[in-house]
């Protein structure tokens, strides 16, 4: 068809009574309905609205935008970040000081409550910016018929029933129903996920058609790669395939992360303890030793801060924040704390296939031609890389048939020979044909695809860099006319003039439309013998079963003369020179990465929108899918079979099929859910569009930097920001660090307040002098807890830090060994505190300055279980432990200079009421700190002897493990 004519029928202001019924219901599938039709349904024609018809739908429908989010007011969002049972210990104990008059104290408390709070706030603020990224693809302006003459309007102001116009480079401002497409080509990656720009017509499809099949459809935000179209806008704003997603995205719940859940439920088991014990201590002291209430509020009070880790909070925000920035440098960007640790517990990374796994970037690398398979080293658009053909392939003046030549893609027996265009004649014939049938142009780009970049369409950049690779020099030639490809005879034509003046018809497409139209099929030697079509079509089912996508060649010659080309010139006659193999490669290092998260117990699912042959044949070539793994699952799933597929069926397979095609923004989240029903910890990783529902209900999204869309970076926990599938496998491995980090931090800062909260706890229940003052107890929380536990965060991962299974987010941050070691360095640290202080007493020492021995004996005892904490497991009696973490000499240095301070210094006297001690205190407490490191390290060796830890799991061991 033509292009919309200069004039058209008269604005539909006859059927405007009608347009309020029609404008407030949806349309049922107007992709499957005549034009006229739709446009009868609508109450327009083909000469579009009127300006009055228009402004009345705009007033009934509403500006063609996304509506902005519903967002919770200021204060609200505040303050659920101090709903956190440790928190709410915290204020507590702050308002109970304040009462007793204890300001430095209340002070301190609620500093370290605000601060975590502001922290959370700060990071998490910009979070519901996700539907602005998709209301930002919304096109500024549209071209539609108005009062019978083409305009320009905002796309805001776009309403059902307007006719549009949408050419080359435009975005288009609403869903539309094509009525007029002239060699239409739409980019639709973003929402289907197809690499290829989808050729769009007239014609309706089924009514059950996905959205990647609705060839009669334009959809909103997506760019028109070629050609020209015209047709009548059918839904806008959130009635739009993108305000569906918008709408998914809003509906999507928001998960809780394991480290988040496992730490409300710490929290919460934690505030009981404490509570139960404050009960007993106030019942014992005042029933068996007379304290006064004063006294046992006091201790009480004294009891909760000592056993309440108020430094946990923001030691994990910290540490996350840490992580955040570690991994930055490794180019994923986190957009939210918490999803530092998710990452590094997923079990299952389900990724987009086009631009994720592959370069989305079409390239040629078979091809074909009656006796030879020839193989196109390189990906990309970069015209570098070998054209290559079989040693023992038959050459020029050799004789056989060609079916004796069998496979496509096959690899040499004896090795390869660069191929020559002077003595490859069918190479050069075919080469020449998609060289100058084509429309696309390669040209330099530092910035882009290796220092080359594609203007054109990407498909027709495959052809034209294999004719740059295989030598083709199109110099002196000189197109005379053309056939452009059109969807409804699927190849374009050129009637070119070479440099003598010749001239030569050359036509490219798809392969069965091309066959139909050959009678001959060149031979090796450049001649022609006649076409064997059984042959051919068994050429297209082998390279179409490796995943590739077959265009065919062929040529012939033209009559001197001749200045005009149409379809009827390329109906027979014509000669077949071969046929070509393309495909959008996958990306070499997300192979790797993909089987570095094997090794890690990760497995990795493809979701795509591309045809079931091509999802396979890439899983296989990516180490996605195995031969062969023993399961009845099938090895791919389909769109529609999805569809048929009822919740509880798709839970049972899900686990075992790892390459999923033709799908839609709903399969997607249908498959995520159902891994997560299983407790599997999901990851989604994509960059369009038709990504972000999914990402948003995966336990963490992971979205490409460059060429994912704004909508879903937004939409994203986590942006690569090289798009590169192997910095997920870093980022697990630094969120698996994280986690590690953070459960030392756990280790290290339990005992030091259950050491605490074991001295203050022993001396009133056996009603003996209090060996610290409340106020030294927020001295040794506060600055040497905190300060030494902040020294883990920059440990380096561990060796087999990706060598374990992925952790069962179920779990405990504590299992029963450690929390076995927290009690036992406990009663180590308290009960040395606790000896050292009533020796002290019973030797006439003054109270302040037993008091401060008994300060020092904490912070010392500390600093030698930090250096056991530097490894979970690993005996830290190595050199190790003195190397690879500078902070923690830091932090040491720190610790003992400000111990220094608090015996000494005048001013922290009257504050703490501390007071010197001598040289031989000192050692005490460095002999008994020194007796606690070593005990700590026997509890590690029983624990090692003892304790079955798995740390190099199989993934397929985990799999079995699930059925």
């Amino acid at each position: 068809m033509g292009s919309a004519p200069d004039a058209a029928p008269t604005p539909a202001t006859a059927a405007s009574s009608t347009s309020a019924s029609t404008t407030e219901r949806s349309l049922d599938a107007p992709w499957s309905r005549p034009p006229d039709a739709v446009l009868a349904e609508l109450g327009t024609d083909a000469g579009g609205l009127s300006s009055a018809d228009a402004a009345t739908r705009l007033a009934e429908v509403g500006p063609n935008r996304l509506p902005p989010p519903q967002r919770d007011p200021l204060w609200k969002r505040i303050l659920v970040h101090f709903d956190d049972i440790l928190i709410y210990i915290l204020l507590v104990s702050a308002v109970l000081k304040a009462i007793l008059g204890d300001w430095v104290d209340f002070t301190v408390i609620l500093a370290v409550a605000v601060i975590n709070a502001a922290i959370g706030f700060i990071q998490e603020g910009r979070a519901e910016s996700a539907l602005e990224g998709i209301r930002n693809m919304l096109s500024v302006n549209a071209e539609v018929r108005r009062d019978g003459a083409w305009a320009r309007v905002d796309a805001d102001d776009v309403v059902p029933g307007d006719v549009v116009r949408v050419r080359s480079g435009d975005r288009v401002p609403a869903d539309v129903r094509l009525i007029q497409a002239t060699n239409l080509r739409v980019e639709e990656s973003a929402l289907t996920g197809e690499s290829v720009a989808a050729a769009k017509s007239v014609a309706p499809v089924g009514a059950d058609a996905g959205v990647g099949d609705r060839s009669s459809m334009l959809f909103s935000s997506t760019l028109v790669a070629a050609g020209q179209g015209v047709g009548v806008v059918t839904a806008t704003g959130t009635a739009t395939e993108i305000g569906r997603i918008q709408t998914m995205i809003s509906e999507v719940r928001s998960l809780a992360t394991p480290l988040t859940r496992q730490l409300d439920r710490f929290g919460k088991l934690l505030a009981v303890l404490i509570l139960a014990m404050a009960v007993v201590m106030v019942i014992i002291g005042r029933v068996f030793h007379d304290f006064t209430v004063p006294e046992l509020i006091s201790a009480s009070i004294g009891f909760a801060v000592a056993a309440v880790p108020e430094g946990l909070p923001a030691l994990v925000t910290i540490t996350l924040a840490l992580g955040v920035q570690q991994m930055a440098r490794r180019r994923a960007i986190t957009r939210k704390l918490p999803a530092v640790e998710t990452l590094g517990s997923v079990t299952t990374i389900c990724s987009d296939k086009t631009g994720t796994l592959t370069k989305n970037e079409m390239t040629a690398r078979t091809v074909r031609t009656s006796g030879r398979t020839f193989a196109v080293a390189g990906a990309g658009y970069a015209p570098v890389g070998d054209v290559t053909v079989p040693d023992d392939a038959p050459r020029p003046g050799a004789t056989g048939a060609p079916g004796e030549v069998d496979g496509a893609g096959e690899g040499p027996a004896s090795g390869t020979r660069h191929a020559d265009l002077a003595d490859d004649r069918d190479l050069a014939a075919l080469a020449t044909v998609m060289m100058l049938c084509n429309d696309a142009r390669i040209v330099p780009d530092g910035e882009d695809t290796d220092g080359w970049r594609l203007v054109g369409e990407p498909t027709e950049g495959a052809l034209r860099t294999l004719g740059m690779k295989a030598g083709v020099d199109p110099t002196g030639w000189r197109r005379v006319a053309v056939v452009p490809f059109e969807s409804e005879n699927k190849f374009m034509a050129t009637l070119d003039a070479d440099p003598d003046g010749g001239l030569h018809v050359h036509v490219k497409g798809a392969p069965d439309r091309v066959l139909d139209r050959c009678a001959t099929q060149l031979d090796l030697d450049g001649g022609s013998e006649p076409l064997d079509r059984a042959f051919w079509d068994a050429q297209i089912d082998a390279l179409g079963g490796q995943g590739l996508r077959v265009l065919a060649a062929a040529r012939r010659p033209a009559a001197e003369g001749t200045a005009d080309l149409d379809v009827a010139d390329v109906a027979d006659g014509l000669e077949l020179c071969g046929l070509v193999g393309i495909v959008d490669p996958p990306r070499p290092e997300a192979i790797e990465a993909i089987a570095e998260c094997r090794d890690a117990g990760i497995r990795v699912k493809m979701i795509t929108g591309d045809h079931a042959g091509t999802a396979l044949a890439i899983g296989r070539e990516m180490g996605i899918v195995d031969a062969h793994d023993g399961s009845s699952a099938p090895a791919v799933l389909t769109g529609p079979e999805l569809e048929e597929m009822s919740t509880e069926k798709l839970r049972q397979v899900v686990r075992d099929v790892d390459v999923y095609a033709r799908t839609s923004p709903e399969h997607k989240i249908r498959i995520v859910s159902a891994l997560q029903s299983h407790g599997e910890v999901v990851a989604m990783t994509g960059d369009g569009v038709n990504d972000a529902p999914a990402l948003t209900q995966a336990d963490v999204g992971v979205a490409m930097g460059i060429k994912g869309t704004e909508a879903t970076k937004e939409a994203a926990e986590v942006v690569l920001a090289d798009d590169n599938f192997a910095t997920i496998e870093r980022a697990v491995k630094e969120g698996r660090r994280i986690y590690d980090n953070i459960r030392k931090s756990v280790l290290f800062l339990l005992p030091t307040n259950g050491a605490q909260s074991l001295v203050i706890l022993v001396a009133v229940l056996f009603g003996l002098t209090l060996p610290l003052q409340p106020v030294q107890v927020l001295w040794i929380n506060m600055i040497t807890a905190v300060t030494l536990s902040l020294a883990l965060a920059y440990e380096k991962a561990e060796p087999d830090v990706m060598r374990r299974a992925p952790r069962d987010p179920k779990a405990s941050i504590l299992d029963g060994a450690y929390v076995r070691r927290i009690l036992l360095v406990s009663l180590l640290i308290g009960g040395a505190t606790i000896l050292l202080f009533y020796v002290e007493r019973a030797q006439g020492v003054p109270l302040a300055e037993a008091q401060t021995t008994a300060v020092t004996m904490l912070a010392l005892g500390q600093l030698a279980y930090l250096f056991n904490c530097r490894f979970l497991d690993r005996s830290s009696l190595t050199l190790d432990v003195l190397r690879g973490n500078r902070v923690v000499w830091v932090s040491a240095a720190t610790l003992l200079a400000l111990q220094a301070v608090f015996v000494y210094a005048p001013f922290m006297h009257s504050w703490f009421d501390s007071a010197p001690i001598a040289l031989a205190e000192w050692g005490k407490t460095l002999g008994l700190a020194l007796v606690v490191f070593l005990l700590v390290e026997v509890i590690k060796w029983v624990g090692r002897r003892w304790t079955a830890r798995d740390h190099v799991p199989a993934l397929v061991e985990r799999d079995a493990g699930q059925r």
